[in-house]
């Protein structure tokens, strides 16, 4: 796993499988960010987002353009184009909408069986604290990528307990050891 740190989102790099992106004006930093941690474009083969706000998926469209197949769970197809209004504010960034009939739909439970074809043992699970289309990846060695899921320890002081305990029970069943956050530093849970 490599921490890929290019704009205000972090963006993790797993075994081929890149989650989440950044903002759509990011690219070039993108590009450098690869080279600086040793990897090369041709390495991601697919692109996951944790939830479809406009800091998590702003490059997927540039990647999908190039060839990287976008993961979309079924539960996000309906957010897949949650950001188009807001990115259609600001033309200057130069946004093309996600085509997601272009990407490769799966559901959460069938997501270990596509994984284990490309060489990850892991599952995605439903979060929906933060957002409706919001899912985490969970491997086998222990890792989450939660992305915006607030940490464990804040579910008392959001007021929104029954939501976020829900979430991370689910989580807390696969037994992981670090929680990979959007905005965050990693924690060890």
């Amino acid at each position: 796993m490599i921490k890929l740190q290019y704009g205000n989102t972090n963006t993790y790099y797993v075994d081929g499988l890149l989650v989440d992106t950044d903002m759509p004006d990011t690219l070039p930093a993108f590009y450098k960010e690869l080279k600086r941690n040793g990897l090369t474009i041709e390495e991601i083969r697919y692109v996951l987002a944790t939830h479809y706000h406009p800091d998590h998926m702003g490059l997927i469209s540039q990647l999908m353009s190039i060839g990287i197949p976008l993961i979309l769970v079924d539960k996000q197809k309906d957010s897949v184009h949650f950001s188009d209004t807001i990115f259609a504010r600001q033309p200057e960034l130069n946004y093309q909408p996600i085509d997601e009939n272009e990407a490769l739909l799966i559901r959460c439970e069938e997501s270990r069986q596509f994984f284990k074809t490309i060489g990850i043992s892991g599952e995605i699970v439903p979060t929906e604290s933060h957002s409706s289309d919001g899912i985490a990846l969970i491997t086998d060695d222990g890792n989450c990528f939660v992305g915006d899921l607030e940490p464990e320890a804040y579910i008392e002081a959001y007021g929104e307990g029954a939501a976020l305990q829900k979430d991370w029970n689910r989580i807390r069943a696969y037994y992981p050891v670090n929680a990979y956050f959007g905005h965050i530093n990693d924690q060890r849970i």
